[in-house]
């Protein structure tokens, strides 16, 4: 099995920073694979709670490089939820990517573990629109939620408004996965590529401190 690792992250803020300098990201440094995945960004500022910048991903499987290429820079700059992320922003940021293995279908809404499952939900509502949502492993257990609090919450991230009830609760299809993921901060990035390829990174001539 594919773990989720440091050169993935890397890869993921060498394309970012590829994409504002126009340029091709070096070939990353890590095996070509068939996993979904998820590149997640967030934004520390202060030394505050990190906060959502960014989330999206694949739940088919697909090649990790052209994967990771591909997402680091739609949920940069293409999550409808968050203004696109501007060069500035970088020493700033932290990068998560996500390999979700594991899939099980659940028996119902309910048959998951906060803190170990992701769970996607599939739905049809009271106006026979077809629904669907998912939540990495790490959200429900990091808002501190109850597994109906999340599936509630996730319902609404679907897109339904209308009151939620029981039946509506039982009418979802639960299919629960699990992941690994590495988190890396744009300052430890910095280091890393200084120390594995003799400069820091810099955008379109300007360097990039390691704030």
């Amino acid at each position: 099995m594919v773990l989720a690792n440091k050169e993935m992250v890397v890869y993921c803020f060498d394309t970012l920073i590829a994409h504002y300098n126009s340029e091709e990201a070096a070939p990353p440094a890590f095996d070509e694979g068939q996993h979904p995945l998820f590149v997640t960004w967030k934004k520390v500022v202060n030394g505050g709670e990190p906060r959502l910048r960014g989330c999206i991903g694949t739940l088919e499987a697909c090649q990790l490089i052209n994967g990771f290429r591909d997402y680091a820079l739609t949920s940069a700059l293409r999550d409808r939820r968050f203004p696109p992320i501007q060069a500035k922003e970088l020493p700033n940021l932290e990068c998560t990517v996500s390999i979700l293995t594991d899939y099980e279908t659940a028996n119902n809404y309910l048959d998951w573990e906060v803190g170990k499952h992701g769970i996607i939900i599939e739905f049809v509502d009271d106006y026979n629109t077809r629904r669907s949502a998912t939540y990495l492993p790490e959200v429900p257990a990091h808002e501190g939620w109850t597994r109906v609090e999340a599936i509630d919450s996730l319902i609404r991230k679907a897109g339904f408004s209308g009151p939620i009830t029981e039946s509506l609760r039982k009418r979802i299809k639960l299919t629960r996965y699990q992941s690994t993921l590495f988190t890396m901060h744009y300052s430890d990035y910095a280091s890393h590529v200084k120390a594995t390829r003799g400069a820091a990174p810099t955008i379109a001539g300007a360097k990039l401190g390691n704030h």
